[in-house]
Order: structure tokens, then C-alpha cells, then sequence
């Protein structure tokens, strides 16, 4: 048994590697996606004062930090069972599809797009967003950055500051919004609509011109049958900030909807496999029958094209015939093609740039009540929003003093875990032949595989219920292991 590995694997969050097994005739037994670091956010927020979470959980990832912030102002909310007002809601989901303007945006021109734009087998030292930017033009790269920053400013205004945002709390908002600071963010959000559009031609020029690119997208080795999970609203429309939880099987048909604070009545979490530190959730109603795609798993999948495959549309009109088209070019839905997520994603740009200018527009975003006080004693809370890489759940628990008593976090990488792990394995076998030979493009195309969910490993290892093996191996210049020990983490 050879084995080869891909470490570290490339344009993600956080830390992680795949590992390839090939057996003697050189084809693939097996290959892993594995998660080797570990955090404890759950562990030490243990003691704290509840109100100390929208500001301690941005610190998970600097890529995702308003995503934890308004899951952590929405699981208070549910805490001390206390609504946002209305201007204050309309301040957060501004806010929010702001953050996922920049975050989308970031992935397809810094971490996704570089395997479309600049190519696959490409020279690895090309694909990037240098390379994204040789090949669409400095004028291009200038609109990227541009816009990217756009996104942050907006954040910057509405949340204190886009990495470590301060601005939510139980019922409402910390700040409002002044007649000044809305024309500048209409502005903004107005330029950012126009350059979702024009990503969209790029993506339009670029991969669905090239049937080469079609045939990958639409090939066995990147198709995967899993279930999929997203928020929907009231019309069964994608919603980022909020909704019912919905899940459909393999066909498209519902599984189960749900509020979210009853999200335990639906999704378990195997604990842990031993070569990795992620968690496994799946279907309760579907049972737990291992890594294993098709209609008997429990496994499913969050983020983008989880999101379009569970709903009906979406609530805009630009993004709504984008979403059209897509389904319309692949078959209709839902769609298993895992590099479809790129698409998906791009839609979904294009529908929080339409949403920001709706909100910006809205006058009833510079009203001055912008919170309701809280006034029952907590005990227990769960907050659920759509990351941009999928559904994004907080638990808190407390004493009838609101410190924290118990914590629990399930972010979109933690449920897009096993269909990872089948996305990697499917690739491998698919795109490495029997020959035993592979190129460096090759390994990249098998990250590619991942890399379409947008995985955000810093957001999904924290510690897991129980007692969590943390292992350290040793190995010598020849790498052979020569020692190795483990201890366990107690909660």
C-alpha cells in the first residue's frame, strides 16, 4: 500500500491535509480529508457570562467573525427570549449580506476561482489571486480589491469592525445607522451589485464558455448524492439571517423542517473518527450508516448549493433568473455536482448585493429604537443563521445567572464533514488511474473537490462531547514513527 499525501492542502481556512492510499496495482483504496489541529471554544467560554459571547466567538476565524457574532446576538436573543426591533433587525441583516457579499467574493477570486480562472494544471505558483489577476487584467484586480473592501467597510460602520465586531447584543443593536453613514453604504452597496453582475460575465466568459470546464463540473468523479440542509423564509425562499431549517433527500423531496432550537430533535453527532478531530452530524431521521453517500445516509450538505437545492428561489429578482439559468444548465434540481457550489455561491453574491441595496434603501434603518432590554432570567438559548459556508448553529446553556453552564457549536464545515470526505475520496478515485502516475495537476483537481465547499477548519475542530484522544506521533528523518502518545481532553 503507497501512500500519498497532501500536505498541507491549499486555499482554505485553518489546517488540514488529505491522504491517498493506493494498493499495489496503484489504483486508490482510500482517501481521507483530515482535520489535524484542534481548538476549544467550547470548553473555555465555560464560566463566562453569556452576554460575553457575540464578542468572544468572532475570535474563532477572522474569516467568519460575523457569521459566530450574529449566531451568538440571535442564541441571546432566544437566551433571555427577548425580539430585535425592527430598525435593529434591519441593521443586522444589512450587516449580514454585506458579510456575505465579502466572503463570497473572497472565495471565487482568492481561493476557488484560481482553479477555474487560471486552470487547473496550471504551474501551483500561478494559481492564486495573482494569477486571477494576470489573467483577467490589473483593471479587474482593482475592481476585486476594490469591492472586497467595500464589503469590509460596510461592516466596519454597521458592526464596529469587520473582524471583531461589538455592534449586536440581546434584543437589538448597540448603534444605529445615521442618514450620513446610509447614503455612503447605498453608494457602496449599489457598486457592489453592479460587480456581482459583472463576476457573474466573468464566470459566464471563462467556465461555462469553456466546455471543458462544463464536462468537469458535470463529470462522475466531482458528482456526489448527498441530502442538503439550509435556512428558508416564510415563501421558501433562501434566506441568510433566518427561517426554518429545511432538508431534502437525494431527489429533492423533504425530508424535515424545523425552528432551529429544536435542531437536537433532528441532527446527532457521531463523535469522532480516529484520524480526525471533526465531528459527523447527520440525519436523524435517515440514522447513521458511515461515510456513505445516496439516500440511506444521514449525511448531507450546507452552504450555497445546499441553500438553492432546498428552496424554491430566492427573494430577488436578479439573482432569482441567475438561479434559474443554473438549474436550467444542470439538469434542474437538485444538483450533486460538488463543483456546482462555485455557481451557487456566485448567485448568492449576487443576492446579498441585491439585499444590501434593498435594506440601505429602506429609511426605517435610521430609526432610533434600535434595542429591547431584556428581563426574564435565561437558562437556555440556540441562535442559527446561514454562514456563507452554510448553517451555522450556537447552544448556550446557563445557571439562572446567565454564565455559561454548557456550550455547543455546529458550524457548516462540522456538517459538511462527511460529504467532504466523500467529495475528496470520489475524486481520488476518479481522476488517479490505475497507472500509479499522477501529476501535480492531478492532486489539485482532488483538492479541488474540498476546496467548492469552502471549508473553514478553524470554525469546525473544537472539542467534542466526551473524552477526545489528542495524539502526537514522532517520526525520524527516515519517516519512520518512533513514538507516540496520547492524552485525553475532559470536559
Amino acid at each position: 500500500m503507497k501512500k500519498v499525501e497532501i500536505d498541507p492542502v491549499t486555499r482554505l481556512e485553518g489546517h488540514a491535509k488529505i491522504a491517498i492510499f493506493l494498493n499495489d496495482e496503484g489504483k486508490v483504496e482510500n482517501a481521507y480529508f483530515q482535520a489535524p489541529e484542534l481548538r476549544g471554544f467550547e470548553q473555555f467560554t465555560l464560566g463566562r457570562n453569556a452576554e460575553e459571547m457575540p464578542r468572544i466567538t468572532t475570535s474563532i476565524c477572522g474569516v467568519c467573525p460575523i457569521a459566530h457574532h450574529m449566531a451568538s446576538a440571535k442564541a441571546l436573543d432566544d437566551l433571555y427570549n427577548v425580539e430585535p426591533t425592527p430598525t435593529a433587525e434591519k441593521i443586522r441583516r444589512l450587516m449580514y449580506n454585506s458579510y456575505t457579499f465579502a466572503d463570497h467574493l473572497l472565495h471565487f477570486y482568492y481561493l476557488g476561482g484560481p482553479d477555474f480562472v487560471v486552470g487547473p494544471d496550471t504551474d501551483p505558483a500561478k494559481r492564486n489571486v495573482l494569477g486571477v489577476i494576470e489573467e483577467v487584467g490589473m483593471e479587474v484586480g482593482e475592481k476585486v480589491i476594490k469591492h472586497r473592501s467595500y464589503g469590509q467597510d460596510i461592516l466596519k460602520t454597521l458592526a464596529g469592525d469587520p473582524v471583531q465586531p461589538v455592534s449586536c447584543t440581546a434584543g437589538g443593536v448597540t448603534r444605529g445607522v445615521s442618514e450620513k453613514e446610509r447614503n455612503t453604504i447605498l453608494e457602496k452597496a449599489e457598486s457592489c451589485k453592479e460587480f456581482a453582475q459583472f463576476t457573474l460575465d466573468v464566470f459566464d466568459d471563462i467556465v461555462m464558455d469553456n466546455q471543458d470546464y462544463v464536462e468537469l463540473i458535470k463529470s462522475d468523479p466531482y458528482n456526489l448524492e448527498t441530502h442538503y440542509m439550509g435556512l428558508v423564509d416564510d415563501d421558501n425562499h433562501v434566506n441568510l439571517y433566518d427561517g426554518e431549517v429545511k432538508t431534502v433527500d437525494t431527489e429533492g423531496d423533504e425530508i424535515v423542517r424545523f425552528e432551529g432550537k429544536d435542531y437536537l430533535s433532528h441532527i446527532s453527532e457521531k463523535v469522532h473518527e480516529p484520524w480526525t478531530y471533526l465531528k459527523f452530524p447527520y440525519l436523524k431521521k435517515k440514522g447513521w450508516s458511515g461515510i456513505e453517500s445516496g439516500d440511506d445516509s444521514g449525511i448531507y450538505r450546507v452552504g450555497p448549493l445546499g441553500r438553492l437545492n432546498v428552496s424554491d428561489g430566492m427573494s430577488t429578482p436578479l439573482a432569482q433568473e441567475e438561479h434559474d439559468r443554473m438549474y436550467e444548465v444542470l439538469g434542474g434540481k437538485p444538483v450533486h455536482a460538488t463543483l456546482a457550489y462555485h455557481w451557487a455561491r456566485l448567485v448568492e453574491l449576487l443576492f446579498a448585493s441585491e439585499r444590501m441595496v434593498e435594506l440601505a434603501s429602506d429609511d426605517e434603518i435610521l430609526g432610533d429604537d434600535i434595542r429591547n432590554i431584556p428581563d426574564t432570567v435565561p437558562r437556555e438559548g440556540v441562535g442559527v443563521d446561514e454562514a456563507a459556508r452554510g448553517t451555522l448553529i450556537h447552544h448556550y446553556q446557563t445557571d439562572e445567572d446567565g454564565v455559561l453552564e454548557d456550550v455547543n457549536l455546529i458550524v457548516a464545515t462540522t456538517h459538511n464533514n462527511g460529504g467532504i470526505c466523500m467529495a475528496v475520496e470520489n475524486a481520488a478515485k476518479g481522476l488517479i488511474d490505475g497507472s500509479g502516475k499522477f501529476s501535480q495537476g492531478d492532486l489539485n483537481k482532488v483538492e479541488m473537490a474540498f476546496r467548492a465547499h469552502d471549508p473553514c477548519i478553524a470554525c469546525a475542530t473544537h472539542s467534542m462531547p466526551g473524552n477526545m484522544p489528542l495524539e502526537v506521533s514522532v517520526y525520524n528523518s527516515d519517516g519512520e514513527k518512533i513514538a507516540k502518545e496520547s492524552k485525553k481532553l475532559h470536559q
